[in-house]
């Protein structure tokens, strides 16, 4: 016992400091090498999962890229369709308001003739019908008639529009017009072209008028070239009671023409 201790008293203070030292190190190597070997397997075992998601989220987003293209083609396919329909829309709007003139649902200016029909100031002879020297329906309705063969557009009497629905009838001593009584002198107003006057003073009807009615019955026929007549729309109905549609029949593939069918007795 004597010889052991004498001999870890000879052992330098140094070599036991270096050996003590050396133990620390090689304990906490092996204590960092342990705590490291699960943390690599750890790693390594978690990227395949997050690789497999990162190329998920990659195609979703192949896709989304995919469906924004597709979706802007459409836009510019609606686009495209919508600048056809606004053409056709705009074709169909310019008929619409052609038909509308036609029928004399717009107010209207323009240059043209004005022609108006008074009662006779000759005196009436006896034994005369005192109808003769006043003017009737058939007057305004003859005047009428003879500005739509000069070239006339559009026509109205004493305000009111005429349409393809206007009526002109004698009801007592005034006439009816688009369901108004109008009292004479009667105004019929009229836009045409400008020789629309030498048309009408050319016409043989309206010269056999004037002879009927103002040279014979003293009717009073005056007249007036305007550089601008307005007239106003046709404020009266225009609903159908009778009238329908008639359906367009479809065409059947390969058939030509329908041919016209017989009337029979």
């Amino acid at each position: 016992m004597r010889t052991l201790g004498a001999r870890i008293r000879a052992i330098p203070t140094w070599q036991v400091t270096l050996t003590l030292a050396l133990l620390i190190l090689g304990f906490l190597i092996a204590a960092q090498l342990a705590s490291e070997g699960p943390r690599i397997r750890y790693t390594s075992q978690e990227r395949t999962p997050l690789v497999e998601t990162a190329l998920g989220l990659q195609a979703q987003q192949e896709d989304l890229k995919k469906q924004i293209l597709e979706l802007r083609g459409s836009i510019e396919d609606l686009e495209a369709a919508g600048e056809g329909s606004a053409t056709i829309t705009q074709l169909l709007n310019g008929q619409l308001e052609r038909a509308r003139i036609a029928a004399g649902l717009v107010p209207l200016s323009g240059p043209g003739l004005v022609i108006q029909l008074s009662d006779s100031n000759v005196p009436i002879p006896p034994g005369s019908n005192d109808r003769d020297y006043t003017v009737s329906g058939q007057d305004v309705q003859s005047v009428v008639e003879e500005l739509w063969l000069a070239g006339a557009e559009a026509v109205a009497v004493n305000g009111e529009r005429v349409s393809v629905a206007t009526a002109i009838v004698d009801i007592g001593g005034s006439v009816l017009v688009n369901s108004a009584y109008l009292a004479p002198p009667y105004q019929v107003s009229s836009i045409g072209p400008p020789d629309m006057f030498d048309r009408l003073t050319r016409s043989p009807g309206f010269v056999d008028f004037i002879r009927a009615r103002s040279e014979t019955f003293g009717i009073g026929v005056g007249y007036a070239v305007a550089d601008a007549v307005d007239l106003p729309a046709y404020a009266g109905s225009v609903n159908l009671r009778y009238g329908r549609v008639v359906p367009t029949p479809s065409p059947r593939p390969g058939a030509g023409a329908s041919p016209i069918p017989s009337v029979g007795p």
